[in-house]
């Protein structure tokens, strides 16, 4: 398996900085740009663990750490290693890793040759695998939830409305990523002098983290969900 980035706190704003510093704007544009939507449209998240924590009425003492092998929480992270590893995979191999739905630039090609429209496939692709994965276990989830306690079921019914409510949001703006990330690939092909190979590799870094960082946000539901379940 391999080593994976730790977790950062407020995936959100790291996800909207770091945006914003490779498209080379400020972090704080008019209502407008896109950093400024994302950094709006994040917070809902965080409905999610407040309602776990406003519903549950945990026991004297029952505030001790979730047991680690229980059901749910691995499976929780057994789909977001998977995730996370096939996006560092991906990266690590760069243009030759070829397989399934994931064209590949060959390796000798100059680097003035390369399209964009591979790296922008190979995003949505994994945007969508991101979406119908974590869709899945979220299901599961709130499932579990309804069967512990009954006012557990509010907040799976919450879950419910807030997936299919935000979900056009969320589609709208994370669909727009790749369009950033395409005026990064032109301003470091261009300011590379087109030394071969740098300036690509540079790039495909770049886009890892960007992946990684909207992992993290598309699990913040998930983390919800399990906070109850441990709470419950």
């Amino acid at each position: 398996m391999s080593h994976l980035p730790r977790r950062t706190a407020h995936s959100g704003p790291t996800l909207v900085r770091l945006l914003s510093r490779l498209i080379h704007v400020d972090a704080a544009e008019p209502a407008s740009s896109l950093s400024h939507q994302l950094s709006q449209w994040l917070g809902w998240t965080d409905a999610i663990a407040l309602s776990a924590a406003l519903t549950s009425h945990p026991a004297p003492g029952s505030s001790l750490p979730p047991r680690p092998g229980n059901t749910e929480a691995r499976d929780a992270v057994r789909v977001r290693a998977a995730l996370a590893n096939a996006i560092v995979d991906d990266g690590a191999s760069g243009a030759r890793r070829r397989g399934p739905g994931r064209p590949a630039v060959p390796a000798e090609s100059p680097d003035a040759t390369v399209d964009f429209a591979v790296y922008r496939h190979r995003y949505l692709t994994t945007q969508q695998t991101m979406a119908t994965d974590i869709g899945i276990l979220r299901a599961r989830l709130r499932k579990a939830l309804t069967a512990r306690q009954p006012v557990m079921a509010k907040l799976a019914m919450v879950d419910t409305v807030m997936e299919r409510v935000v979900g056009a949001r969320e589609q709208s703006l994370l669909s727009s990523v790749p369009g950033l990330l395409e005026t990064h690939f032109e301003h470091l092909r261009q300011a590379s002098g087109h030394a071969p190979g740098a300036w690509l590799a540079q790039f495909r870094k770049d886009m890892q983290a960007v992946l990684l960082a909207e992992l993290d946000i598309r699990f913040e539901p998930v983390e919800g969900l399990l906070a109850a379940l441990r709470a419950g």
